[in-house]
């Protein structure tokens, strides 16, 4: 990372990056073009290149962005001193809110493995990690929510969450967000009443 006398990130590369991340989720990662981007944030060529060696770079770094402020959203919730089963809860009613947002277009890493299928591909690779990192943090709360293994209940919120995001892209938001609400609910009593 490119930082300035003071130890500063670059502010080009800074709007570099916010620029790229406006464009790319909202019109998709093949579309855009260096040189839009480039004209959009107002930086060369060779500025680009010196933070970014490749489009693929800029990608990675996207994705990565999108990471840290989910993560940041979750470290909000996980900090908060609610129980196991209420963190998630808010977890889920952060992506519902997400998703009845104007500016939804799906999710950024779904959106990104859809147009980069090689699993030996960097930008791949940064989803999966991504990925990894949510399943392993909702099946870590699952844990502290009921006695059954927290492993398929994780695979499950993940794959409601998933279905959510293709789903509010695809039909309205308020009812996909009520039934994905409804079933992590749904699921969260189950794992703390297995037999009701």
């Amino acid at each position: 990372m490119v930082r300035n006398a003071r130890g500063q990130v670059s502010e080009a590369r800074s709007r570099l990056l916010a620029t790229a991340t406006r464009i790319f989720y909202a019109e998709g990662l093949h579309s855009v073009g260096i040189d839009r981007i480039v004209a959009e944030a107002k930086v060369t060529r060779a500025t680009l290149y010196r933070h970014f060696p490749s489009k693929d770079d800029l990608v990675v770094a996207y994705l990565q962005g999108v990471h840290e402020m989910e993560r940041e959203g979750l470290g909000k919730a996980l900090t908060s001193g609610l129980p196991a089963d209420e963190v998630l809860r808010a977890v889920a009613g952060s992506i519902a809110d997400g998703i009845r947002s104007a500016q939804f277009r799906g999710c950024a890493f779904l959106n990104a493995v859809a147009e980069y299928p090689d699993p030996a591909h960097p930008v791949h690779r940064a989803v999966l990690d991504h990925r990894e990192w949510f399943l392993r943090t909702v099946t870590d709360l699952l844990a502290q929510v009921g006695e059954n293994p927290p492993e398929p209940a994780g695979r499950h919120f993940v794959m409601l969450r998933d279905g959510a995001m293709v789903a509010g892209c695809l039909s309205d938001p308020a009812e996909v967000c009520e039934t994905f609400l409804r079933e992590v609910d749904e699921l969260l009593r189950h794992r703390l009443d297995p037999a009701g």
